[in-house]
Formats: structure tokens, sequence, C-alpha cells
């Protein structure tokens, strides 16, 4: 028993200990349905012509390449014909074309796309069931919706002692 009175005591006698306690609880849902989107790039043209060993020709002139034309944004080329310098010699002779997309005619309707190479489109998203909640207990519930949604849920608890 005189133990405990001595441990009484000097329980008494120590300086009080002082410690702030902090405790945040935070938690959000977020929910997003997308709105329907549509890019539409635009290829231009390019022609390439290179050779050694062979004179070129559009048809009329030699050693000519035509400039060819541009019609609706759209450039063709004009024909080219390759004659080897020396028959039965080496010689080496290539030419690419890539035809570009047509210059629409007028803007293009909400909805719809343009006639290019380089298209990008997603739907408009449905929520149907999209949904979420987050009790006080922090127990969460995130249900996926439709097409083109995003559900979130979070939950935070930070316990601090200073």
């Amino acid at each position: 028993m005189k133990r405990f009175a001595s441990l009484a005591i000097a329980l008494s006698l120590a300086p009080a200990a002082h410690a702030d306690l902090t405790h945040k609880i935070q938690s959000s849902v977020q929910l997003q349905v997308g709105g329907a989107m549509t890019t539409a790039n635009r290829i231009g043209s390019t022609f390439s012509i290179s050779g050694s060993g062979v004179d070129t020709t559009d048809g009329t002139t030699a050693n000519t390449i035509s400039t060819g034309a541009i019609t609706s944004g759209v450039y063709a080329p004009g024909t080219i014909a390759a004659t080897q310098d020396s028959p039965g010699s080496a010689f080496s002779f290539s030419q690419s074309y890539t035809q570009a997309d047509a210059v629409p005619a007028s803007a293009i309707t909400t909805g719809e796309t343009a006639n290019f190479g380089s298209l990008q489109s997603t739907a408009a998203g449905t929520a149907g069931t999209l949904a979420g909640t987050i009790s006080s207990a922090g127990a969460m519930t995130v249900t996926a919706g439709g097409a083109n949604t995003l559900g979130i849920g979070q939950f935070v608890t930070e316990l601090s002692i200073d």
C-alpha cells in the first residue's frame, strides 16, 4: 500500500503533459458525364521525286517537271516520266505522292464530321446508373454509368499530434 501511495504522490508532482490532437476527415465524390466531341485534322498534299542517271519530263518538254494543279485545296502533280540517261547504266528513280483532304465548301454542322483523313470522335456520355455515395463511417460506393462517364470517390483521414 505504501508503494501505491508513493507512486500516487510522485505522479501528482510530475509536470502535466501538453499535446494538441487534431483529427481531420475529408471525403468527396466526383461524377462527370462527358459531352460529345469531334476533332478533325486536314491532311495536306505531299509530293517528292528524286533520281540519278535519269532525265525527267512531264510529257511536253524534256528535263521538265510539271508544277501540277491545285483544285479545292488538293494538289495534283503532273504526270512525270523518267528516261534513262545511258541505257544499260545504273540509275535510280523514286516518286511519292500523298493526296490531301479536300477543303470543305462550308462549315461543318455540329454532330457531323468532315471527310478528313485524321478524325477522332467521342459520343456524348450517358449518366445511366452513374452514382456515388460516402457514408459518415467512410463506406464508399461508386457505380459506373454509361459510356463517356467518370466516377471517383475519395476518403482521407488525418491524425496529428503536436
